[in-house]
């Protein structure tokens, strides 16, 4: 991880803001603040940032909306942030694609812990060497961040593809719900085991056809993919 990794911080209350941008320079990172939605999707594609700090109540798109549009621009992860006691749907965010979420008022370590934690993981996974896995009607390249199925580019968000490339790297291994959310979603994450259901009920739907592998469900234990 670069110590001049960008952080793009939206949150409507100014003070929050300059909060967050006061721990996190501290740690050597770079950020942007803004305080609306909308300007958040304005300013994202000239800024690039290596992470986004989103919280979930904000003027004019709210928090799920701003995560679905960055989404359609590009894979960077996003920290939800949610004020104690609003209604958050984790399930919800992890589906949209938002990478973990904090609770505010925040414990300035526990903080840059995820933060530094979001980023390697998402370093790690960039700085692979590329590795294609090729099946019967199936080709994964993980470098460029594409999968083939009978010769159609899947449209899968990031944690789809890194969940399916998980699957395919361990055939015939059996993993549990908790397992693969510490594979894919870190041991950090402290949301619920449904969203691993949810993404697999969602790659099921997109590669629908029979070819000869398949993700299986391993009744009271969890899943495998079958090859």
């Amino acid at each position: 991880m670069s110590p001049k990794s960008k952080i793009l911080i939206v949150d409507d209350d100014a003070r929050i803001a300059e909060l967050l941008s006061l721990y996190l320079n501290k740690e050597g990172y770079d950020t942007k603040e803004v305080y609306s939605g909308r300007t958040a999707v304005e300013t994202f594609p000239a800024y690039s940032p290596n992470l986004v700090m989103l919280d979930l109540m904000l003027p004019e798109m709210d928090g799920y909306q701003v995560c679905q549009e960055i989404r359609k621009m590009s894979n960077v992860p996003i920290i939800m942030l949610t004020a104690k006691g609003e209604t958050f749907d984790k399930v919800l965010g992890l589906e949209l694609g938002a990478d973990d979420y904090i609770v505010k008022p925040f414990d300035p370590k526990e903080l840059i812990a995820r933060v530094k934690a979001v980023l390697r993981r998402f370093d790690s996974k960039d700085g692979e060497p590329s590795r294609q896995i090729v099946l019967p009607n199936l080709a994964i390249n993980q470098s460029k961040h594409t999968a083939i199925y009978h010769g159609h580019p899947l449209e899968l968000p990031r944690k789809e593809f890194e969940l399916l490339h998980f699957f395919a790297s361990h055939p015939n291994q059996v993993f549990t719900r908790d397992q693969l959310l510490d594979q894919i979603w870190g041991y950090e994450f402290m949301g619920d085991t449904r969203t691993v259901d949810v993404h697999i009920k969602r790659l099921r739907e997109k590669m629908n056809k029979e070819d000869g592998w398949a993700i299986k469900t391993v009744w009271g234990v969890g899943y495998k993919f079958e090859f």
